[in-house]
């Protein structure tokens, strides 16, 4: 049964935040043609013109992580109300600053940087939440949406911001962004999400974010869509960088034909939309990315290769397309990969690695434009885009089929003990194995040991024993106990339960299971 591209808006809540958003991020990207209007009418050096971008980014990329262990341990709702006021708070500030005449260039660095803050503490978590919002089978429609929302917004947004600087000044900008974040405030305050359940209390900050980083780490198949996000970002993000000099020079164009390209490229994401759920019903992911990628990569060779500009504006709405059919593939397939506890600190890295990428291919491709052409700076990485997209489907493939990620509690109950922050926890599993199984068990229990890393083990290790040949030893260490007892009754999931009872189908007989803990001396020297 195909879903419709627009099923998830026919759901209230993903309806009222997605059009909250989008006119917030409209909003986002009119304020920044009018914050840098106004640090020119502040007179500001050509550094701290330089430094508008800097700090619209640099708090992102430096707080984007530790946001997304917020997202898992705190409510996701309250996190991402508390990123939305701390933007909204920017947004006034620079909008009372500059209708006062009081703005000067470091209130003004200091208030973006401040909106920046903010937008790290949302991004995980507005993105871990949309499988809350929309049913498993729409996740791929909602992720699209998502995109176009993007898109059209920063095809939109720059349009309005030269528009109200022209009628009102800059501090137009300012007031229409802080009104759109009070629509995502007041949708964010109606929504009734269900509470969290854990039985085990909320995790340190420290501890969760080194918990993510082991959870992406030990998760094969994430990170394989990271290194696919990164191969497309790195090689495909030279259009938005270069565009404004395409349209300036051999174009040959003003303000108003540059607006017509964005409009285009947010057109062709709309379009997109349509198109993508069909094409998913007809290929596989890893098909429909690879065509979609050579079709971006020829889009954005012909934007140099000629000067018609009915050409370039077809080539701009084929990009449009790929841009939104690529990206919201590899994110709805991050989405439904992840389980629930971990889905915003690892969808961090994904926002890392989306905004990083960008900001590296920028600098990469403007040099080479700089040094040989805007012609060779589009076409070469277009030429690396469509060989290393053809190299990751066969070695990178994406996996279609989805994984059950539903939490399941299927451990064995562990001993009491008084103390939960002692550590470190050595666990060891002694498997009886008939020779005839011993290679398949061998096999399935990597599975099982990428589970245990996933899940908190710091180190895992599977060994045979000389003196008895048909028995295994597993061992894993955690941290404390209390990072054990979230394995336990927290961490665990239907995939990981049915790859425990593979390697346990395997075994002569059930697992012994131990339980030590590091034994501190009583006396120091």
């Amino acid at each position: 049964m195909t879903v419709s591209a627009w099923a998830p808006l026919r759901r209230s809540a993903f309806r009222a935040l997605w059009l909250a958003q989008f006119a917030s991020n409209i909003g986002t990207w009119a304020q920044t043609v009018g914050a840098q209007w106004l640090m020119g009418d502040l007179g500001g050096t050509a550094l701290q013109v330089a430094l508008v971008q800097t700090a619209t980014t640099l708090p992102v990329f430096l707080l984007v992580v530790p946001s997304g262990a917020l997202g898992d341990i705190l409510d996701r709702r309250h996190v991402l109300m508390s990123g939305q006021a701390l933007m909204l708070a920017g947004a006034a500030g620079l909008m009372l600053l500059a209708g006062t005449d009081r703005a000067t260039p470091v209130s003004l660095l200091g208030l973006l940087a401040l909106m920046a803050v903010g937008q790290a503490l949302s991004m995980p978590s507005f993105q871990a939440i949309q499988p809350e919002l929309v049913a498993r089978e729409e996740i791929p429609q909602a992720a699209l949406l998502n995109g176009v929302n993007m898109n059209v917004g920063r095809a939109i947004g720059p349009a309005l911001g030269g528009l109200l600087i022209a009628l009102a000044g800059p501090e137009a900008t300012f007031a229409f962004n802080t009104v759109s974040f009070v629509g995502v405030m007041i949708v964010l305050a109606r929504w009734r999400r269900p509470s969290d359940s854990r039985p085990l209390g909320t995790e340190h900050i420290t501890t969760a974010v080194r918990t993510g980083a082991r959870y992406v780490g030990s998760s094969p198949l994430f990170r394989r869509v990271l290194v696919r996000l990164l191969l497309f970002i790195v090689f495909g993000s030279g259009l938005w960088a270069l565009l404004p000099a395409i349209a300036r020079g051999p174009l040959e164009l003003d303000a108003s034909g540059y607006g017509v390209l964005l409009g285009s490229v947010g057109a062709g994401a709309i379009g997109g939309a349509f198109v993508v759920p069909k094409l998913l019903q007809r290929m596989s992911k890893n098909r429909m990315v690879l065509f979609a990628t050579w079709l971006y990569a020829v889009a954005t060779s012909t934007a140099v290769l000629t000067e018609n500009f009915v050409l370039v504006i077809v080539a701009m709405l084929l990009t449009g397309a790929c841009w939104i059919a690529t990206l919201s593939t590899f994110n709805a397939t991050a989405q439904v990969l992840l389980p629930s506890w971990t889905r915003a600190r690892a969808l961090a890295y994904y926002q890392l690695i989306l905004m990083g990428g960008q900001a590296l291919g920028a600098v990469v491709w403007g040099a080479v434009a700089d040094a040989y052409g805007l012609r060779e700076a589009m076409i070469v990485p277009a030429v690396a885009m469509a060989v290393a997209v053809l190299a990751a489907t066969k070695w990178l493939p994406l996996l279609d089929r989805p994984l059950d990620v539903t939490p399941a509690t299927y451990w064995d109950a562990p001993p009491e003990i008084d103390d939960t922050n002692a550590g470190p926890v050595l666990v060891t599993v002694e498997w009886p194995v008939a020779k005839e199984n011993e290679d398949e068990f061998i096999d399935a229990m990597q599975r099982v040991g990428r589970a245990r890393r996933r899940t908190g083990a710091t180190m895992w290790g599977l060994f045979r024993d000389t003196e008895k040949p048909e028995t295994f030893l597993e061992t894993f260490t955690v941290a404390t106990w209390q990072e054990h007892l979230r394995q336990h009754l927290e961490r665990g999931t239907v995939v990981d339960q049915k790859n425990q009872e593979a390697a346990r189908a395997l075994a002569k007989d059930d697992p012994h299971v131990r339980h030590l803990i590091f034994a501190e001396p009583t006396k120091p020297g």
